[in-house]
């Protein structure tokens, strides 16, 4: 099969382990710089172009859009889309995964059990909104990533000081969000990797000092963890809602049972250095399967 990569490079662990995976398979792999690429739209004539030339056909497209460029990055997964490839992660699925309200609103409205979360754009509901959640309280930015843009306000007024400059320092019009502090979980919490119907690895993040945050970027530790039937199903459950074939679904425990904090589109491999497993190599075993079943479809529909 003849597979691109979208990535930022080689340098990126989760891309060379693709890479290795799908050479290991005898599989034909490009890595495509996707901010280099540009798209030329006309009637009945757009094209995706790299290094001056028309990206051409794959068997297979597997996106690794990072978060700062999702806006370009899935406007050429979009293309290659309409162009007819397969791709492994829709645009529209990104996006969606991208946008903390949006999730928790799709997830909330579909039975999953995510933490409290309350929204407003209007620095007037400050109190309101403090009256729904009791302090200590979670506040984020919609767009924040990696554990970047989240604060633990202990007490409303320290919550109030926050909100007011995030409101203050932000003019993109990024949504701000409160939400309940889980303390049976405080800087804990469980990382799921799905790929299709089934979760591959699983590992417990835990920050390494009084940091709530257990993100391996901001210096958590992993440890491997097997999860319960009804942690693995709502895992499963949660990327599907999100429209993910691949993803990296955050999971809280708490009193009331497993909460989604988060679905990640564009998951990190560092869970392979955790658990040992070989999430690469489930990746494209799923692409094998599933791009020559989509192919077969069209054949047939032709």
């Amino acid at each position: 099969m003849k597979i691109a990569i979208l990535s930022n490079g080689n340098a990126n662990y989760s891309t060379r382990r693709l890479v290795e995976e799908a050479e290991k398979r005898g599989h034909d792999v490009k890595v495509i710089k996707y901010k280099n690429c540009y798209i030329s739209i006309a009637q009945h004539d757009n094209q995706v172009f790299y290094k001056g030339k028309p990206l051409g056909k794959f068997d297979a497209v597997i996106p690794r859009i990072s978060s700062s460029m999702t806006r370009y990055g899935t406007a050429i997964v979009r293309q290659l889309e309409m162009q007819g490839d397969y791709v492994l992660s829709k645009s529209l699925a990104i996006v969606r995964a991208r946008d903390k309200l949006r999730s928790m609103q799709l997830l909330a409205k579909n039975g999953i059990g995510v933490p409290k979360t309350v929204v407003s754009r209007n620095t007037t509901d400050i109190d309101e909104l403090l009256e729904q959640l009791e302090p200590p309280v979670i506040i984020k930015l919609a767009s924040g990533t990696h554990g970047n843009g989240v604060v633990l306000a202990e007490t409303k007024k320290a919550a109030k000081s926050v909100m007011q400059a995030f409101y203050l320092t932000d003019d993109s019009g990024t949504n701000i969000l409160l939400q309940e502090f889980i303390k049976e979980s405080a800087g804990t919490d469980i990382r799921a990797f799905v790929v299709g119907s089934k979760v591959v690895a699983s590992m417990q993040r835990k920050s390494l000092d009084d940091d709530f945050r257990s993100n391996l970027h901001k210096g958590g530790s992993g440890t491997i963890i097997k999860l319960t039937a009804e942690e693995e199903k709502i895992a499963v459950r949660a990327a599907k809602v999100m429209g993910l074939t691949i993803a990296g679904v955050d999971i809280m425990r708490s009193s009331r049972g497993p909460l989604v904090l988060e679905v990640n589109a564009s998951p990190g491999f560092g869970i392979e250095r955790v658990t040992g497993r070989n999430v690469a190599g489930k990746i494209i075993e799923y692409v094998e399967h599933n791009a020559k079943r989509t192919q077969r479809k069209d054949k047939v529909g032709a």
